[in-house]
């Protein structure tokens, strides 16, 4: 009876294991062939069967860059994510403090905040374009700035409320006791308790920022394009340029990549405590 628990145990973690290695392999297969297009030639890339054995070439990420300007599209996608992921910090943890130390509005301005995150983007762009329009705002990177806060500090202020109401009130008062006022304590006990839960809120702001397509398809133009809509644009009336295409998907997810690997501990920490609140 025991070799037949231990071999249907055996059976059912190798079928487990293959389903997993499948599930990756979905995954890394199609990330595996982007890489392989960015560096192979314009006729290589479309030769079917594929080549997998070939001379590698820099030209594509040398297209994106001097045919078309993804330098512009790059400065533009960094200081838009970066100004966003700011003032949503700066702005929902304050709001989140009120909501987690004086309870602000309820639990249903609370609720109400967490639906605004159910709301589809697409139903706001029109409203937006018009604003944008009569304040002599399109083409610009103000008016990313102020679509991305619309649906990001709602998000970060749902994340760092659960963090401020995870710390103890008694170290504020010690602090305030001490002659420390109020914002002093939340300056100097607060915030730097609350680390792990800013760095995760400040990175999924930064990654929703960085991949937006729709708002920065409609309210941007030739200098002001981010880096998806750069990429949308090399699909041409002459058909996709294939090779270029995945050298600007790269482009966009090596921050991305790299980011992950540098604050991971603190992603993983800050997630945590937020699932245990």
């Amino acid at each position: 009876m025991r070799v037949i628990q231990r071999l249907t145990r055996k059976i059912s973690r190798g079928f487990i294991h293959i389903i997993l290695v499948l599930c990756c392999l979905g995954i890394l297969v199609p990330l595996i062939w982007v890489v392989r297009t960015s560096f192979v030639y314009r006729i290589e890339a479309y030769q079917i069967p594929p080549k997998w054995i070939f001379t590698p070439t820099t030209d594509n990420y040398l297209t994106i860059f001097s045919t078309h300007p993804f330098h512009l599209y790059l400065v533009n996608s960094l200081s838009i994510a970066l100004a966003t992921t700011l003032i949503s910090l700066a702005i929902g943890s304050l709001a989140a403090y009120s909501f987690a130390r004086f309870h602000i509005g309820g639990l249903w301005f609370n609720v109400g905040i967490l639906t605004t995150q159910m709301l589809p983007p697409i139903t706001l762009i029109i409203p937006f374009f018009l604003m944008a329009r009569i304040a002599n705002l399109i083409n610009t990177r103000s008016i990313l700035i102020i679509a991305y806060l619309t649906f990001n500090l709602p998000f970060v202020i749902w994340i760092m409320a659960s963090f401020f109401q995870g710390i103890p009130r008694e170290l504020e008062e010690s602090a305030m006791m001490d002659g420390c006022s109020r914002a002093q304590a939340f300056l100097r006990i607060i915030i730097p308790l609350s680390l792990p839960g800013l760095l995760s809120a400040g990175l999924f702001s930064f990654v929703l920022s960085w991949n937006e397509f729709l708002f920065a398809l409609i309210l941007t133009g030739k200098y002001s394009r981010t880096l998806p809509v750069g990429i949308a644009a090399l699909v041409t009336q002459r058909g996709i340029l294939i090779g270029p295409v995945c050298a600007g998907i790269i482009l966009v997810m090596l921050p991305m990549i790299l980011l992950y690997f540098f604050t991971k501990t603190f992603l993983i920490h800050g997630l945590t405590l937020g699932a245990i609140k």
